[in-house]
């Protein structure tokens, strides 16, 4: 097998490993600590700590497929979300009944930690804590 085939296959094998989420993992209320939008021009457009405790912005993930985003106490946007593999698909419920679907790439995820970024044209990348 020639080097560069031997390399692809690892790689290959390498991807075929990684973890996806596991759709009870995200259930739960989760605080935003940092909010960013990473690929705006240097340095990337970011919301102060005072932004956020300002602003106290949450999601939480029902078992149910809720999702709910609050900002400032109030609901910001509801839906249904399904896991698959390492996004959140989101089906957005708008105000005149309407609805969009987007996902949420999660990029990590632990007990206590989740970061996620949209994927849209002006993508957002949120670090939140679980709250108990």
């Amino acid at each position: 097998m020639n080097k560069a085939l031997f390399c692809f296959t690892v790689i290959l094998m390498l991807a075929a490993c990684k973890s996806s989420v596991k759709p009870e993992a995200v259930i739960g209320k989760w605080k935003y600590i940092k909010v960013e939008k990473p690929y705006s021009p240097n340095p990337p457009d970011t919301l102060s700590a005072k932004e956020l405790s300002e602003k106290a912005p949450s999601v939480q993930f029902s078992a149910n497929g809720e999702l709910v985003m609050m900002w400032e106490g109030k609901m910001l946007s509801h839906g249904q979300y399904k896991v698959d593999s390492n996004y959140v698909r989101y089906k957005e419920i708008m105000p005149d009944g309407k609805t969009r679907q987007f996902p949420f790439y999660v990029s990590k995820l632990t007990d206590t930690e989740i970061i996620f970024e949209t994927k849209e044209d002006n993508p957002v990348r949120v670090t939140a804590i679980k709250v108990k």
